[in-house]
């Protein structure tokens, strides 16, 4: 059976020109997805944290996780699906409604999933909204009615925790 679970990798690099390349071109000459790609610099400005979130059976994650930590600049791999993690992403959502009722809702809406009102227009709303893929998923279903949506989303962020927490 092909069990296809979406798994988070936590990647820690040398911050070098043309890792990230190497790192995507793994990904794609071997014929796998790339559902979401966050880099950063580290607080050690010679590394950089990549959080890659794919789908894979077990032993396509074990292929990923064996051909990342041959590249040269990979120092560290880490599936953090099965632990224990913090996981985080942010969204910019632009609505677009006229109506002054709907506009109340949305904004209760988004005191209700705890985000923030970025821009008023006369014809529109800004909304800042962080959080777990699933909640972000749920508000942008939620206001979907309201009037026309455009969304862009940062992908997802994670740290693992510490197993005491």
């Amino acid at each position: 059976m092909n069990n296809q679970e979406t798994h988070t990798i936590s990647v820690l690099v040398d911050n070098k020109f043309g890792v990230l390349a190497r790192v995507s071109g793994l990904f794609s000459g071997r014929g796998y997805n790339i559902t979401s790609l966050t880099v950063n610099e580290t607080q050690d400005p010679k590394l950089s944290q990549m959080t890659i979130v794919t789908k894979g059976d077990d032993t396509v994650i074990e292929q990923i996780d064996s051909q990342l930590n041959k590249l040269v600049d990979v120092i560290k791999v880490e599936d953090l699906t099965n632990q224990n993690f913090i996981q985080r992403e942010i969204a910019l959502i632009k609505v677009h409604v006229t109506d002054a009722s709907k506009k109340s809702q949305i904004i209760q809406l988004v005191e209700i999933f705890e985000g923030k009102i970025v821009t008023v227009h006369k014809k529109e709303l800004g909304i800042e909204l962080s959080g777990r893929a699933t909640k972000l998923d749920n508000f942008v279903a939620l206001i979907a009615d309201f009037g026309e949506v455009q969304v862009a989303r940062s992908g997802r962020v994670a740290l693992s925790r510490d197993e005491e927490f």
